[in-house]
């Protein structure tokens, strides 16, 4: 098709950053990270050019969470992944659309992958892992593409632009396509799941001198009063019934009365152990003692989200006696449609679908979760900048289960740039539990490059990034 693609030029830059205040999840604490941004330049088949952008956290401590490995080498791995895919994507001489590019690139990816963990750490990472390095690169080419032919991405996920998804997803995918699933225009307003991590204070009095003073709510509470936030993600430890069951009782009874008070919406829960469970046994013990101690409680749970280990093979759990209580997405596990297959035959309710997956792969999975009619949400990776844009973006187009997380604005809010927070306030700035996605529009991710000045000529993205070879 004319409007196919090839890649002229790819940059990459690496940043560290720190949290204002650490992310307790599962057994891991995240308190810096690195964030990669990514620049491509592609051409399409009728010679139109376009730049895209894109941006996530390399988060090893969620990705790749060993703790046998160092973390500073983990690091090192997800750069060099995410420059051995720009190299593979600089190289690519074909033209095609975003969608094709990634799923013919990913056994290269995956065979980058081994190598260059193995070399680095005796060790392979795990696919998840290569997939968020990958990621950037392909929120840019999706960016990219959208630009280079003049339209919303997400206009161009239909027989004008692509094949049908039966080359990824089988016969009987045989002429319906991507935009068959998606939601024609972006919802005006999306509910934002708030996290309530391990470490997070509830209340004023816990607050103290240890607390940043930059601005910004220390506790549940001030954060529920200034942002209205309403649906709450609730992370658990998986190994602490007693302290998991008290800890979900207190956001919730905490989070009812000032809603109540403010006129907003009673709490939305969701609760995320981050694999800590040894059998799902774990998680129907807690929803039992949730719903004798509180039967409202338990009635607003909406979904819990993978209790048990990743690796779905090796641990083999079934998952139907927990489902038949409350859907259990899965999501560490969830990396390719054969995990997804294997998901469901164990048991699980649903997806977790994440742009940190990279997006060509999160479409088609969402796709086939509509079809079937699979409940599936849109999670976050603590997502800044271009990162929480693209994510909010993406879960406007779907038809998640409920919302989209965003907790960037907690943990990383300097990580957003001044002008990307003015350009896209309504999505950085959540009110009445809401982010607006009226800045969300123009050709490409609707990322409005023009009124960055980090991005555009000149600015410090620009200035400092690194250039990966193409062919100019």
């Amino acid at each position: 098709m004319n409007s196919d693609v090839r890649v002229v030029e790819v940059d990459v830059f690496f940043d560290p950053v720190e949290a204002r205040f650490p992310m307790k999840f599962g057994a891991v604490v995240l308190d810096k990270v690195t964030l990669c941004k990514a620049r491509v330049l592609v051409e399409t088949a009728s010679g139109q050019r376009g730049e895209g952008w894109g941006a996530m956290f390399l988060a090893h401590v969620w990705s790749w969470p060993d703790p046998a490995i160092k973390p500073e080498l983990k690091d090192q791995v997800m750069k060099l992944t995410a420059e051995a895919y720009a190299r593979l994507i600089a190289t690519r001489t074909t033209h095609a659309h975003r969608i094709e590019h990634f799923f013919d690139l990913e056994p290269q990816l995956r065979a980058v992958n081994e190598r260059l963990s193995f070399d680095y750490t005796a060790q392979h990472q795990p696919f998840l892992g290569a997939l968020v390095s990958a990621s950037p690169l392909d929120a840019a080419l999706h960016d990219a593409f959208g630009v280079a032919n003049g339209i919303d991405t997400y206009n161009g996920y239909g027989p004008e632009f692509m094949s049908d998804l039966s080359r990824y997803l089988g016969p009987e995918f045989q002429g319906r396509y991507i935009g068959d699933f998606l939601n024609p225009q972006y919802k005006s307003e999306i509910e934002i799941f708030h996290l309530v991590g391990g470490l997070d204070k509830l209340t004023p009095e816990e607050v103290d001198d240890t607390d940043p003073d930059d601005g910004l709510p220390n506790c549940l509470v001030d954060w529920i009063v200034r942002d209205g936030v309403y649906c709450l993600k609730v992370k658990l430890r998986g190994t602490d019934l007693d302290w998991d069951v008290d800890r979900m009782l207190a956001v919730h009874d905490l989070a009812e009365p000032i809603l109540a008070g403010l006129d907003l919406p009673q709490p939305v829960l969701t609760a995320d152990t981050n694999e800590q469970c040894e059998t799902p046994e774990y998680i129907i013990e807690m929803l039992a003692r949730i719903k004798e101690r509180n039967p409202a409680c338990f009635d607003r749970l909406l979904y819990v989200e993978q209790p048990t280990g990743r690796d779905l093979a090796a641990e083999g759990h079934d998952l139907r006696r927990l489902a038949a209580i409350k859907p259990v997405l899965v999501d560490e596990s969830l990396t390719d449609l054969e995990s997804f297959d294997l998901a469901m035959e164990q048991g699980w309710s649903g997806i977790a679908v994440k742009a940190c997956k990279c997006q060509s792969s999160a479409l088609v999975l969402a796709a086939r979760a509509h079809a079937l009619g699979i409940p599936y949400s849109v999670q976050d990776l603590t997502n800044p900048s271009l990162a929480l844009f693209q994510s909010v973006g993406m879960a406007a187009r779907l038809s998640t289960i409920r919302g989209v997380e965003a907790n960037g604005r907690q943990f990383f809010p300097a990580a957003t740039s001044e002008s990307e927070r003015w350009v896209h306030s309504g999505v950085f700035n959540v009110r009445r539990g809401c982010a607006n996605t009226w800045s969300l529009h123009g050709p490409g991710l609707g990322f409005q490059t023009d009124l960055l000045p980090d991005l555009t000529e000149g600015g410090m993205w620009r200035k400092r990034t690194r250039r990966v070879p193409g062919r100019g």
